[in-house]
């Protein structure tokens, strides 16, 4: 009964942070409350404003969350802007592809991180190709990729330099092309 209104409180953005944290301490272990508390928190936050809602409780609870059972726990923490470098660098080393390719999407991942994902899936490389912190000379390796969707993401990248730029006005796919002509 008690995780029933728990998980109705947390249905609530704009729940006193205090009192989100408060039932993390309660509810600790059980994956459903935590995934809640990942979700309430991403919805705390803003594109548009990244240090809303930036706390102590906000960084306490997504480096405890970091390390939840619950793998949609880990991906909306992945996500979060106010997620620290420290706990990006411990999820880009998760073993559920689609955490790592949030990681990997979190434009306050640094790009020794990124450089890892490289080789990694192509769900990971998707993330990659568009985070603008992903160094020009991996942005020109992701360029000649197979896939049209991590071409389209480089093409759009504020990263990606003139000369890929360039290159990608020629590509096989008109999409992919538009996208170039309108970054350069």
């Amino acid at each position: 009964m008690q995780e029933a209104t728990w998980l109705e409180e947390l249905e609530n953005k704009a729940l006193d942070i205090k009192r989100v944290k408060a039932i993390f301490e309660e509810a600790k272990g059980n994956a459903k409350v935590e995934s809640m508390i990942a979700m309430n928190l991403s919805l705390r936050t803003s594109v548009y404003d990244p240090m809303k809602e930036k706390s102590e409780e906000m960084s306490y609870l997504l480096e405890q969350l970091a390390h939840s059972q619950s793998m949609e726990a880990r991906w909306a923490v992945a996500k979060n802007p106010h997620t620290s470098v420290e706990v990006l660098t411990l999820l880009s080393k998760d073993k559920v592809n689609l955490v790592r390719a949030l990681v990997a999407c979190n434009p306050h991942t640094p790009t020794e991180i990124l450089d890892n994902f490289f080789s990694d899936e192509k769900i990971v490389r998707d993330g990659l190709s568009g985070n603008p912190n992903t160094s020009e000379k991996l942005l020109d390796t992701l360029s000649d990729d197979s896939d049209k969707m991590v071409r389209l993401r480089v093409a759009e990248n504020p990263s990606t330099s003139k000369a890929t730029l360039e290159k990608l006005t020629q590509d096989s796919v008109v999409d992919v092309q538009k996208a170039a002509l309108k970054n350069r």
